[in-house]
């Protein structure tokens, strides 16, 4: 347990180093909107929308207190779940979620799109096509999800507000909060459902690898 506390296995340790780097890059070089403008996730919809965005988005972020964290998070939970799963099969498994929340924020993204040109109109709808969705957030998601499956039991101290709870009813909180965000449409400009993404497809993930034998819990 305290080879847990004391090292940062290679993925989590590298995740960071990529995710600080794109930031630098697009707050310090000269081209840096182009790197949001080409890399982030845009509407499908939206001229700005590639393929490859759902792969890139997860790597840039909207800033430094978003940056910190997202990978706070991922070191806090990652670590963990990296010595639990093994290198190969954790970056696995945070890529799916990252690309399973990037999925279905473009499905949600679409349909409300769609909506909106009935309600207010195309130019009312163009916002919503140059919006770009950034963030490891999805991915970040998944571990929670995982953390709580892997360890329902561990408590977990929470910030806001100061109280503990076990891993199992935080991730249940977080995912009925994230839920009610998404639907009310409290909260704009957070991408709720790519947190609800990431979190569904690592338990499709855990579920798949639990029938292989592949996982235990």
């Amino acid at each position: 347990m305290n080879e847990y506390r004391t090292t940062t296995p290679p993925v989590v340790k590298n995740l960071i180093i990529a995710n600080c780097v794109a930031l630098l890059a697009v707050q310090l070089l000269p081209w840096g909107n182009s790197i949001i403008e080409y890399f982030a996730l845009f509407n499908a919809e939206s001229p700005l929308f590639r393929t490859y965005q759902v792969v890139t988005y997860m790597f840039l972020h909207g800033g430094v207190g978003h940056l910190f964290f997202n990978m706070f998070a991922l070191w806090m939970f990652g670590r963990t779940l990296e010595f639990r799963m093994g290198s190969q099969r954790f970056f696995t498994y945070y890529m799916v979620c990252g690309i399973g929340a990037a999925l279905l924020q473009l499905g949600v993204s679409y349909a409300e799109y769609h909506h909106a040109l009935v309600a207010v109109g195309q130019m009312g709808a163009m916002k919503m096509l140059l919006t770009p969705t950034v963030g490891a957030s999805g991915a970040v998601f998944g571990l929670l999800l995982a953390f709580g499956v892997l360890y329902p039991n561990q408590v977990i101290m929470l910030i806001f507000p100061p109280i503990a709870l076990k891993a199992k009813w935080f991730v249940l909180l977080y995912g009925v909060v994230e839920l009610f965000f998404g639907i009310s449409g409290y909260q704009q400009g957070v991408a709720h459902f790519a947190h609800l993404g990431g979190m569904l497809w690592g338990l499709a993930l855990l579920w798949w690898w639990r029938k292989r034998n592949k996982i235990f819990f």
